[in-house]
């Protein structure tokens, strides 16, 4: 006779199952608050949403279902797998490892054990030892389940991303490859022009001499790039503070050049708040939002401009102030459907649309990382015209929450 044949009428089954279906509420709570003790996240952030909270007891049930009857088998179809699903995808998205996910269900079972052997000692109903095993057997049974659903579900998300990446970074390689390769292969060539040719006219000299600069200039900011982006790791707070408005000024006076090239206006608030910021920290993202905003003018516009605006926002928090800034352009615009990946390492929204533009598709993905080592943020929103990118940074010191 089978375990399961055998309890298959124990009244203490039931029994506790009914317990733990009364307590699941209760279970659940202690289950987040074990949780919360053991990882960096805010406690508000281990069940982020009502919809994820609310199904913490759905676990519960089917435990208890389990538990009172080995026919109520976890199925894939049942709601409680699909719950499980969930959690491994949350998980994946808050960049939680394996070993964390077998923790928490780690703490389930042993939450879930402490809890049976003290509804047994409450519990009237006869039974023996081998019934007590059972049950046992049967809870753990039931938690193994559900663990392997939610980290199966993990690895492959994690599984899928590598892949991503994988072709990403390939995909990057040939267009790092390939953008250095023309550089070089028109500075090769208007090197040689100028060698073979060293009677040339002036105006024809200056103009090869001109290709040299600008490839030459290109390979640099592609180079510096990925210099900027090798170290976003190091931390960025010890590096010099300067006003804000200078930090700005001096973005737009690097990029003059570049800006009257394309006959792209650059427009600065006046009332840029006069607090300090650091200095490379800003300058770095405001010359990728800019440059990216360069890359980008509509060409059918008689005009084409960028604004850099910036403040205080939640001052009177000293917890929520946010010293933000934003580059508006009244360029091409995002495609709906691409807007989500825009901060994306090596994504370029308009890689398949627009012809002509260089780039590696890591700007973007260099403010965010910047603003984020800082405390902070960036984003896009989009007008009905063009484009903003916004990043952030907290308040740190309470004078600068008075400057206003």
């Amino acid at each position: 006779m089978s375990s399961d044949d055998f309890l298959k009428d124990c009244p203490l089954a039931g029994a506790l199952a009914a317990r733990m279906r009364e307590s699941r509420d209760d279970l659940a709570n202690r289950w987040l608050d074990r949780i919360a003790d053991r990882v960096s996240i805010d406690a508000n952030q281990v069940f982020p949403t009502d919809a994820l909270l609310d199904h913490v007891p759905l676990l519960m049930d089917g435990i208890a279902d389990f538990l009172e009857n080995s026919a109520n088998e976890i199925s894939t179809d049942m709601p409680v797998i699909a719950k499980a699903m969930e959690l491994g995808e949350l998980r994946h998205s808050q960049g939680f490892d394996a070993y964390e996910i077998m923790k928490e269900y780690e703490i389930l079972g042993a939450i879930l054990f402490s809890f049976l052997v003290r509804a047994v000692d409450q519990e009237e109903a006869p039974c023996e030892a081998s019934e007590l095993l059972v049950c046992g057997q049967r809870l753990y049974r039931a938690v193994a389940v559900i663990q392997q659903t939610t980290l199966t579900h993990y690895l492959r998300l994690a599984q899928e991303r590598v892949n991503e990446r994988e072709g990403r970074l390939r995909s990057f390689n040939r267009a790092i490859s390939h953008e250095l390769k023309n550089h070089l292969g028109a500075i090769m060539g208007a090197g040689e022009l100028l060698e073979t040719l060293p009677t040339m006219d002036e105006a024809k000299r200056m103009r090869f001499v001109r290709i040299i600069r600008k490839n030459g200039k290109e390979m640099h900011d592609t180079l510096q790039s990925l210099l900027d982006l090798s170290r976003l790791d190091q931390d960025a707070r010890g590096q010099k503070h300067v006003k804000l408005p200078e930090a700005v000024q001096e973005v737009v006076r690097q990029l003059r050049e570049a800006t009257g090239a394309r006959q792209i206006e650059v427009q600065i608030d006046r009332d840029l708040p006069n607090i300090d910021v650091n200095a490379a920290a800003v300058e770095l993202c405001l010359t990728n939002y800019i440059s990216n905003a360069m890359k980008y003018a509509d060409p059918s516009k008689e005009r084409s401009w960028v604004v850099i605006s910036g403040g205080l926002e939640n001052a009177n928090s000293t917890s929520e102030c946010e010293i933000v800034l934003r580059v508006r352009d009244n360029g091409l615009g995002v495609p709906t459907e691409v807007r989500g990946r825009l901060f994306e390492r090596f994504f370029r929204a308009h890689e398949k649309t627009v012809t002509g533009v260089e780039g590696t598709g890591i700007g973007l993905s260099i403010v965010r990382a910047t603003a984020e080592a800082m405390g902070g943020r960036a984003w896009a929103e989009f007008p009905e015209e063009g484009t903003v990118f916004a990043f952030s940074f907290p308040c740190r010191r309470e004078a600068e929450i008075t400057q206003i």
